[in-house]
């Protein structure tokens, strides 16, 4: 099953650096995003994106997972040259991730 499937994403980038909320449609599937959507794996999943770390932050309150992900916007959205591959592009992405 796909993330999409069971999930939205919000975004944000400052800098350098790309935050990426994922929030469960129905809150009963926050503990399945929680057990699979580790900092590790959202890091391979950006593996040759995010060229730093990846940290996670739960908010079971709000059925929610928070994703900072540092040195991920090419240096910048002012400064890249990259074609949009700011916060938009990464939550789409993201919501390719494979939940098994």
């Amino acid at each position: 099953m796909l993330l999409r499937n069971i999930a939205h994403t919000r975004t944000g980038d400052k800098g350098n650096r790309s935050t990426l909320s994922v929030i469960a449609y129905d809150p009963k599937d926050f503990v399945l995003l929680e057990k699979q959507l580790t900092a590790e794996r959202v890091q391979a999943h950006f593996a040759g994106m995010v060229h730093g770390p990846v940290e996670r932050y739960a908010l079971p309150q709000l059925g929610a997972l928070n994703f900072v992900m540092h040195n991920a916007l090419c240096g910048g959205v002012t400064r890249s040259l990259a074609l949009d591959a700011h916060g938009k592009c990464l939550s789409a992405h993201l919501l390719t991730f494979v939940l098994e």
